[in-house]
């Protein structure tokens, strides 16, 4: 039998601290409060001191971890984790499978807790126009955060625009793929329709 091919191994990935994991999880006690209101009385009917009670915390902590109601929406743990992943990916791998990965690998474990406030928070990117406008700036963010750690991998200068392009074209990729699974009502594997929207890149945008 032929051996299998060998390819280089990730690093495990760092841990969070046990502050960082409370800051999580009071985020995310807002989020489902918030997406529970929201879907029983619609985004503009609700009011951040309804989270807030609904919550069980003062709406000054709401604002503290979602300076606008627009942002407990938009604003996830996923940066943290994705650049976590990134930099555990083996030295001198492909940037685009690097990329790939540290996307797709955190994904895979947050929607196996949170499919339903996925659902949800597609849902609301279709039907509100504050959200969508306030989207991509934060799709942005993530951009920057991970060039920036792609860069360093790399060797290059921070702002390289080589990098950015590579990065805005996965995550322009990413999008895509959300917002197809959203239009079709939720019913394909989103994990796969991001992996063949990443492939799209990989074949260099042939189809």
């Amino acid at each position: 039998m032929a051996a299998a091919p060998t390819t280089p191994e990730a690093r495990p990935e760092p841990k969070l601290g046990l502050r960082e994991r409370k800051k999580i999880q009071t985020r995310q006690a807002i989020r489902r409060a918030a997406y529970r209101l929201f879907k029983e009385q619609g985004y503009d009917a609700t009011p951040v001191d309804q989270i807030a009670a609904a919550a069980d915390i003062s709406p000054s902590t709401v604002f503290r971890y979602f300076p606008t109601k627009e942002d407990i929406v938009l604003t996830d743990e996923y940066d943290a984790l994705m650049e976590a992943a990134l930099r555990a990916r083996p030295p001198g791998e492909a940037p685009l499978e690097s990329i790939r990965q540290s996307i797709l690998t955190p994904l895979r474990q947050v929607f196996e807790g949170e499919w339903e406030e996925m659902i949800e928070r597609t849902r609301l990117l279709q039907e509100v126009p504050a959200l969508r406008a306030r989207s991509n700036e934060s799709m942005a963010e993530s951009g920057r955060v991970l060039a920036g750690v792609l860069c360093e991998r790399t060797g290059r200068p921070a702002g390289d625009i080589e990098v950015e392009v590579l990065v805005g074209a996965v995550f322009g990729a990413f999008e895509a793929a959300l917002m197809h699974w959203a239009r079709n009502g939720h019913q394909e594997d989103l994990i796969t329709l991001m992996e063949q929207a990443l492939d799209v890149l990989g074949r260099g945008l042939t189809l």
